[in-house]
């Protein structure tokens, strides 16, 4: 577990299914516009316990780490996620990082002081020299964010990602560990 001044972060070995498939349940709707359209199976509590399980062996594996944000005031509620996906160490020292949250706590700097916690994570903890994160131009509270913690504009990916059965086009973002260059 890792914490903010308002937050808990929690692997996935920390979280219950029954959590987990509240939070996607919740903002089904909310969230249906920035993510790949998704089978019933992954709003119930059978269907996030296998996430869970899978996200806990990449965690182990080094491949990704999911952490799930909640407020230290209800420990219990899941309110987003940030996921470092696609870890690669060697030459690269890269990952791609997402993230969402709750509609019910947007606009209240929750995103970036997370963001800035995974950060540090990722740099002094897991070594990395690369985040890269793809944003859509319409997303301009998670385009807010990024430039919040410092990551800069590498450009436009076109047709980037299927989102909501359409593809889109994304900003690619970088924040690079400047202490290892």
């Amino acid at each position: 577990m890792f914490e903010t001044e308002r937050l808990l972060l929690l692997r996935p070995d920390e979280v219950t299914a029954g959590a987990a498939a509240d939070y996607v349940t919740r903002n089904r709707e909310f969230l249906a516009p920035y993510e790949p359209q998704r089978p019933e199976n992954y709003y119930t509590p059978c269907g996030q316990s296998d996430l869970l399980r899978r996200q806990s062996e990449d965690w182990h594996e080094k491949r990704a780490c999911r952490l799930y944000l909640s407020p230290k005031e209800r420990p219990e509620l899941i309110i987003g996620y940030i996921n470092l996906s696609n870890i690669v160490m060697g030459a690269f020292c890269s990952c791609f990082m997402g993230y969402q949250l709750d509609r019910d706590y947007v606009n209240r700097g929750l995103m970036t002081e997370a963001v800035q916690r995974v950060v540090r994570f990722a740099f002094d903890e897991l070594g990395l020299h690369r985040i890269e994160g793809n944003i859509m131009p319409r997303n301009r509270a998670s385009i807010r964010v990024v430039e919040k913690c410092g990551f800069y504009n590498e450009g436009l990916a076109r047709k980037y990602l299927r989102i909501n059965g359409v593809w889109e086009d994304h900003i690619h973002f970088v924040r690079r560990n400047e202490s290892m260059e």
